[in-house]
């Protein structure tokens, strides 16, 4: 009895323990509970919290610094693609009055070899008409030289690829703006029948009596249908005929030419009009080459490829160099007469009847800015003396 007395207390006390030991734990397992619900967290340790805290703003820099790195990256790339597209847009002048078939890289080389060697007496034709690409290259983008200059290679070779993407994706543009509208011209001028397709591009060329007529060579074509660089097609001659006694006679005044040259460098809608006449500035005396890719254009858009070098027996690089050879190198002081007169008659045709010359100094002094500008002193003057 006293045995089981004396152990009573015991037991009890193991199950007090015991109860408290399990509340304790109950309390734990509560509070951890809490903290996963979002509650507020048991404290913690000193260390602890520096230690998190130290992680958490390092954290912190470490995202600061891959934002202001990604700021970096993307306003570079804004502007390379900002540098891209300027350089695509200054390119896409450059095939119409710069060179037609030779690249940037053949013009810049060609220059820096006549620096190297200081001497052009050597010199073939292909070399000349190079270095004065070359030259107009420059002429028509100033800045082309310094930023050559400036840049790295990468950046160099960036740019130029941007120029030569600018200048054939014009143009492919012009081609493609030319393919239906010399279709129609060619409808509305001579009258085929059937038609011309300018969906088929079989049915240009000679198989159609209409482009047979405006491609085919003035000299040539009774020699078995052959059309050559050597022979100036029809088309560029004015009404399609020439003076064999004379041809620079009515050269280069064809209709179809004129209205191919107002539909590139105008708008396809003034290409109706082509009749105008009158003095204008020497607009085309100053881009002439523009007139000789407009004749390598319309012969494309009348041939049965686009902007190739060899098209059968016609070589496009020859007669483009055959027609700048006309205007940038005449034999003579009256041969440059001449073409100085025919760039004028371009000019007059392109942009129409200027009649400002026309107008008297009377008539200039009444007209409204002028009556206008002295009313007003009139009004000044009498305002002044009244007081």
């Amino acid at each position: 009895m006293s045995y089981a007395e004396d152990s009573m207390p015991h037991a009890e006390g193991s199950v007090s323990h015991n109860a408290e030991g399990s509340m304790s734990k109950s309390v734990i397992q509560t509070e951890d509970r809490q903290n996963g619900n979002g509650l507020r967290r048991p404290s913690e340790p000193l260390g602890s919290q520096v230690q998190s805290s130290f992680a958490e703003a390092r954290q912190r820099r470490k995202i600061a610094e891959l934002e202001s790195k990604l700021v970096v990256l993307e306003s570079g790339r804004v502007v390379k693609e900002r540098q891209s597209n300027y350089y695509l847009a200054q390119g896409r002048g450059l095939r119409r009055i710069v060179a037609l078939f030779d690249s940037i890289e053949d013009l810049v080389n060609e220059n820096d070899k006549r620096y190297d060697d200081d001497s052009d007496e050597d010199a073939t034709i292909d070399q000349d008409h190079l270095h004065t690409g070359y030259c107009i290259l420059t002429r028509t983008l100033p800045w082309f030289l310094k930023t050559s200059s400036d840049i790295d290679h990468d950046d160099y070779m960036r740019m130029l690829k941007a120029l030569r993407q600018g200048a054939d994706g014009a143009r492919g543009d012009d081609t493609a703006k030319l393919k239906t509208l010399i279709s129609d011209w060619v409808n509305h001028e001579l009258k085929p029948n059937p038609p011309v397709d300018s969906d088929d591009k079989n049915y240009r060329r000679f198989i159609s009596d209409a482009c047979g007529r405006v491609k085919a060579g003035i000299r040539d074509r009774s020699e078995g249908h052959i059309v050559t660089d050597l022979s100036f097609p029809a088309f560029v001659y004015d009404k399609y005929t020439a003076n064999a006694d004379n041809l620079e006679e009515g050269l280069f005044k064809g209709k179809i030419l004129l209205q191919g040259y107002k539909a590139i460098f105008t708008s396809p809608s003034s290409a109706k009009d082509v009749e105008g006449d009158g003095d204008g500035a020497d607009i085309i005396a100053n881009n002439r080459r523009a007139k000789n890719y407009t004749s390598l254009d319309c012969i494309c858009r009348l041939s049965i490829t686009s902007w190739r070098s060899i098209d059968g027996d016609f070589d496009y690089i020859q007669f483009w160099r055959s027609i700048v050879d006309f205007f940038e190198k005449p034999p003579g002081r009256e041969a440059q007469r001449r073409v100085n007169k025919l760039l004028e008659w371009w000019t007059r045709k392109v942009f129409g009847r200027s009649r400002r010359e026309d107008l008297s100094n009377t008539v200039k002094a009444n007209m409204s800015v002028n009556a206008l500008a002295r009313q007003r002193a009139q009004l000044d003057d009498a305002g002044f003396d009244s007081n």
